[in-house]
């Protein structure tokens, strides 16, 4: 009976490495690291200023627009991560064929067939969580547009201000919330980029996911974005 080759010292120890970096990118994004605050943070206060400029307005078709914009974003990752998926899934079925063409490029050491199928499982369950955390995002979006539509309008606010700021209160902390599944559904996608060197070997999936992590956070800490967004002026 053919027994499935198990995964390297080497790869098991890739693997943790891979899913540490992943918790503490995750940590340090949400402000549990560093005092210094993140792009995400700052956008997240701009999230909660929108909505309560937004309850100002007499007209809202503009916030409505935003949120179609946003929605339509999210459908598309959602459906490129299932497409991705798909992917996977002939990769899987095609193995033997992928393993040849490895073996013809220099430099790669070609794995074992039960080895490579474990690999590209886990890249799977990448592009599965992605899905998932954009799918539903774009329902936390649609949410987010009833509890708009529920927002009294702002001529009623004196008459019942309880009422009126639990209503932006709603509103504001599921626009939070939509956007926070959108950007862990990037983050799967963004490690997906790291995991590809797994392909390769041990030594270049750590390598490569430490490029990731470090292009996201200077993106996240020191990017012009993020300087425009805290900007006073």
């Amino acid at each position: 009976m053919q027994q499935t080759v198990p995964l390297t010292t080497f790869d098991i120890a890739a693997l943790l490495f891979f899913i540490l970096l992943w918790a503490f990118y995750a940590a340090a994004v949400g402000g549990h690291v560093f005092s210094r605050p993140s792009l995400t943070v700052a956008m997240n206060k701009q999230r909660r200023q929108w909505i309560e400029t937004m309850a100002k307005r007499e007209l809202r078709m503009i916030d409505t627009s935003i949120l179609s914009g946003l929605q339509t974003g999210t459908g598309f990752f959602a459906s490129t991560s299932l497409f991705a998926l798909g992917g996977c899934v002939a990769l899987i079925g095609q193995s033997q064929q992928v393993l040849a063409v490895l073996n013809d490029i220099p430099f790669i050491h070609q794995p074992e067939r039960g080895v490579f199928e474990i690999k590209t499982v886990g890249l799977s369950c990448l592009f599965a969580y992605s899905f998932f955390k954009f799918a539903w995002s774009y329902r936390l979006f649609n949410y987010c547009s009833i509890l708009i539509g529920a927002v009294p309008p702002v001529a009623d606010a004196d008459l019942a201000p309880r009422a009126f700021n639990a209503a932006i209160e709603r509103a504001a902390r599921m626009n939070i919330l939509a956007g926070k599944h959108f950007n862990a559904g990037l983050l799967g996608i963004f490690f997906s980029i790291g995991y590809l060197g797994w392909f390769i070997g041990p030594v270049i999936f750590a390598s490569s996911s430490v490029l990731v992590v470090i292009v996201l956070l200077r993106r996240q800490f020191f990017s012009k974005a993020r300087q425009t967004v805290l900007s006073d002026h």
